[in-house]
């Protein structure tokens, strides 16, 4: 399985557009035919599904060509004709089948909230609003020998875009199910998952691991689930250590206090001072703990407490991992302090960063491994980390 997944804002606007996408090879291949391109300029985010024909080596091409050309040309301000006519000319029809060699479902969401799809012989995309699948208007419109279907609407906050290719659809056929999945089988499960999950990327794993199970674990075509959701930007507060002056105490959890979105502190002397600055108990939670990982704490208004310099290094390399492409699920799959630090930290789109600058002599020894050493470094890396996923990171020092 292969996937992938962005959060972009939209320049001068609310929303961020996050984005998900699962890919399944078709079994016994080693590339997949189907390929998604994300890509975003000052007014829009723009999504790319194609499904390359046949399967292996020449659809991955195939598909990879017509992504990239149309990702590219879109992305410059190109239009459609332009960018279909292009396509059809490298991309010749195949003579013997008489089928293109490849389909495409463009998907653009302007800053405004409107948004403009092309679909060509791929199934409909599946549009959710306020959790149930909407019909569109759409208009069909032959640019030289293809017909493309063109849909424009207002979309809100809250609502998905889900393209696939027709992997899906055909998901069991021949076995479980006769006639395969089918477009109105997989528009019911998507209005019940949507009520349950909410992110592009886990909306895309349920699809796609549904289309696994009705193939008995050996897809029989290339199978892409590609979802786009329209949301608020979400923020993260995470304090890290004490301040360096005992009287900056107070403002530092009245900033945490005042934070909007979900909240974290690390480090127990961290813990105490906002359990004592807001008047609450600090209790410590070992159901979530390992051999490596010191467990949990709880403070009334936090959403997380964990230890230190430690657990902050440990979900530093798990951030790593996701950045270099691994799965959430072999990445984040535990329960101790870390995999959730870097979950929190990984689902946010604001993350603001307040560092006490405390010494704690224990930390300092350079023999330590570098996860472990100076503080200041171990949150520099962490940024950076951030930064190269998109994140918008801010450190404010006390």
């Amino acid at each position: 399985m292969t996937e992938a997944a962005f959060n972009i804002p939209l320049v001068n606007s609310p929303y961020i557009i996050e984005t998900g996408y699962v890919s399944l090879n078709k079994h016994g291949e080693e590339l997949c035919g189907d390929n998604v391109v994300i890509s975003h300029r000052n007014d829009s985010v723009i999504m790319v599904l194609s499904d390359g024909l046949g399967s292996g080596v020449k659809a991955n091409i195939l598909s990879t060509l017509t992504t990239k050309i149309a990702g590219t040309m879109l992305e410059m301000g190109a239009r459609l004709d332009e960018v279909v006519e292009t396509v059809g000319q490298t991309l010749p029809v195949c003579q013997v089948r008489g089928l293109a060699y490849s389909t495409f479902t463009i998907i653009q969401i302007f800053n405004d909230g409107k948004v403009y799809m092309a679909e060509f012989d791929n199934p409909s995309v599946f549009y959710i609003h306020r959790g149930k699948v909407t019909k569109l208007p759409h208009r069909e419109r032959r640019i030289g020998a293809n017909k493309v279907k063109e849909t424009r609407f207002m979309a809100s906050e809250g609502d998905f875009l889900v393209a696939i290719s027709d992997g899906v659809v055909h998901a069991g056929i021949g076995g479980v199910l006769n006639l395969g999945w089918q477009w109105p089988n997989v528009a019911k499960f998507l209005e019940k998952a949507i009520v349950k999950e909410n992110g592009a990327l886990d909306i895309a794993h349920r699809l796609g691991d549904i289309c696994r199970h009705l193939y008995a674990g050996r897809p029989g075509d290339d199978t892409t689930v590609a979802a786009l959701y329209i949301r608020r930007p979400r923020h993260l507060t995470i304090v890290v250590g004490p301040p360096r002056k005992r009287e900056d105490d107070a403002q530092l959890a009245h900033l945490l206090a005042e934070a909007p979105g979900r909240r974290v502190v690390c480090g127990g002397t961290t813990s105490n001072i906002i359990a004592r600055e807001w008047k609450t108990d600090l209790d410590v939670d070992l159901r979530y703990c390992t051999p490596t990982i010191p467990p949990l704490g709880r403070i009334n208004g936090v959403d997380l407490v964990t230890e230190g310099i430690i657990t902050v290094s440990s979900a530093l390399e798990k951030l790593k991992g996701l950045n270099a492409g691994m799965e959430m699920g072999q990445v984040l799959m535990g329960e101790d302090g870390a995999s959730m630090l870097a979950a929190l930290l990984w689902e946010s789109d604001q993350i603001d960063f307040l560092v006490g600058g405390a010494i704690n002599p224990a930390h300092q020894n350079p023999e330590l491994p570098l996860g472990l050493a100076l503080k200041e470094q171990v949150i520099q890396e962490l940024t950076h980390s951030l930064k190269q996923a998109g994140k918008t990171v801010t450190v404010t020092s006390f």
